[in-house]
């Protein structure tokens, strides 16, 4: 399926509803479609020795939040760099995804800008140009998840799609918390659709399953009640921007077909 400009895309959801797999089936169905992973983009600056890596992991080693201001400049260096947006007339992107064999102090970035929680105010149209092109569409993935923080990327780029992944909690407790795993192998099993053949043992070596301890149910109760009260604001943001699309489902089979409609009714390419 080809499509027919660029989609801007957000998946939202609790923990344990299946948002890396919708991710990426959408990633193999849709060729046109990439993946911008904040985490991904910090911890490749942090490896590689970039001036914002460096300064990340000093932050991160004493303890501190990585700013918003730092995850926006990396987004927004990775959207440059690919031209999915441009300066008319403007500075070229620094180029953060490489060693910089400078010091910090040598480098563009202003410090104060830097480590503030808000990048200088912009408006899309005076500062930017974004690509509609069909090859600038990406699922980000790790940002925002705050209101405050959608609102630092509606001055970057306009997102266009974001999906709310909804399943049942008691189907997401079911799913997680009756997982027991074989340590030394990794295998997993669930009581409810992956029983192993002798109830507590390994069905290769006999051996003991554990569960984990943040697969308990009191734990994942707790994280559920956590996302619940922290993603309230920022779903309220995308719907009163009118992009917001809910999604409910028990399983991601029962969710992607209907994902996958949704998204070529928005953007697909008629005839492909």
């Amino acid at each position: 399926m080809k499509l027919r400009k660029a989609a801007r895309v957000i998946l939202i959801g609790a923990p344990g509803v299946g948002k890396g797999t919708q991710s990426a089936r959408m990633l193999e169905r849709y060729k046109e479609l990439s993946s911008i992973s904040s985490g991904d983009l910090l911890r490749d600056n942090v490896r590689n020795r970039t001036p914002l890596g460096i300064q990340a992991e000093h932050l991160m080693k004493t303890g501190a939040l990585v700013p918003d201001s730092m995850i926006l400049r990396l987004i927004q260096n990775t959207l440059l760099t690919r031209g999915w947006l441009t300066q008319p007339g403007g500075p070229k992107p620094l180029t953060l995804n490489f060693a910089s064999p400078y010091g910090i102090q040598d480098t563009l970035i202003e410090h104060d800008n830097f480590f503030s929680n808000r990048l200088p105010p912009r408006k899309i149209a005076d500062e930017f140009e974004y690509s509609d092109s069909p090859s600038a569409s990406f699922i980000l993935d790790g940002f925002p998840r705050t209101a405050s923080q959608a609102d630092k990327l509606d001055e970057l780029i306009p997102i266009n799609l974001v999906v709310n992944i909804s399943t049942p909690t008691e189907i997401i407790l079911d799913r997680i918390c009756n997982r027991y795993i074989h340590q030394p192998s990794g295998r997993t099993y669930n009581l409810t659709f992956n029983k192993p053949k002798v109830e507590g043992k390994d069905d290769i070596t006999g051996e003991p399953l554990t569960q984990r301890e943040d697969d308990k149910p009191e734990v994942w109760k707790e994280r559920l009640h956590r996302f619940e009260e922290s993603s309230r604001s920022l779903l309220e943001h995308y719907d009163k921007m009118g992009i917001l699309w809910t999604v409910t489902g028990n399983s991601s089979d029962e969710i992607s077909p209907r994902l996958f409609k949704e998204f070529e009714k928005r953007f697909g390419q008629a005839g492909t």
